[in-house]
């Protein structure tokens, strides 16, 4: 028996267009919430710290950094988290690879 690694699954799997568009959808929002998680985590903050100073709810915040919602969320709400924290919101487009 031939073992297979997560990586040539993933590649494989990658070639199936609605997987690839859903698996970088995840991405996405795991990597917002690990951003907002660290973030937050190093100035100190509560969620729900954090939600009062973006003008939002606690839950709001722990859904993000649960990253379990199954919408990515708004621009606005990025934008209000980065402002409260001392940040500015950048968004790039990369090569892909």
């Amino acid at each position: 028996m031939k073992t297979v690694t997560l990586n040539e699954v993933l590649k494989n799997k990658m070639e199936d267009k609605e997987f690839s568009i859903l698996y970088e959808k995840e991405k996405i929002k795991n990597k917002i919430a690990q951003m907002i998680i660290q973030l937050r985590q190093r100035e100190g903050l509560t969620q729900e710290e954090l939600a009062k100073r973006a003008n939002t709810s606690q839950p709001v915040i722990a859904r993000l950094e649960r990253g379990t919602d199954s919408r990515i969320p708004s621009l606005e709400l990025l934008n209000k988290i980065a402002h409260s924290l001392g940040r500015e919101l950048e968004i790039s487009f990369k090569v892909v690879k």
